[in-house]
């Protein structure tokens, strides 16, 4: 069955190929003015195979939107995939990858120290009953314990 190409680069990616935990580099834009964005694939489950819950999910990502910035001023946003089994993290005009992990680790160290969840309520979230601390705690632990292999993103 051949896979026709589309407009989003993700959905050209072979999905069977790929070995979760992962960074990677999804993408780069230049603006007319010539700020680079640069977007990445920051998988915590392996495709069709896992997917993080809802909760848990939306917790990682309200801890890590939020506590990403204090480790870095280029990050344009951190927001989940619909499939749940990972998220994009944008920076403009910084594309060290090896910094790009660090910032990651940092964070994810953040969340581990978490007491709360920032913004849980129903003045800023949408879906303020939808949130799992100890679960966001839990991928973020089990995602650590991989960060050695963060950077393989095929199977060999």
């Amino acid at each position: 069955m051949a896979k026709e190409k589309t407009n989003v680069e993700s959905f050209d990616l072979d999905h069977t190929k790929v070995v979760a935990p992962y960074v990677r580099l999804a993408g780069v834009k230049e603006g007319e003015k010539g700020d680079v964005v640069t977007k990445y694939d920051v998988r915590f489950k392996q495709p069709n195979k896992g997917h993080m819950e809802m909760p848990s999910l939306h917790s990682l990502e309200h801890l890590m939107a939020d506590r990403i910035r204090n480790h870095s001023t280029k990050v344009i946003d951190f927001s989940p995939m619909g499939c749940q089994t990972g998220f994009y993290l944008s920076f403009i005009n910084h594309n060290d990858y090896e910094d790009v992990l660090d910032i990651l680790e940092k964070t994810l160290n953040d969340v581990l120290e978490a007491t709360s969840v920032p913004a849980c309520n129903e003045v800023q979230c949408g879906w303020a009953a939808s949130h799992s601390l100890e679960g966001a705690q839990a991928l973020a632990k089990e995602f650590l314990e991989k960060r050695a292999e963060w950077h393989i993103v095929f199977s060999e």
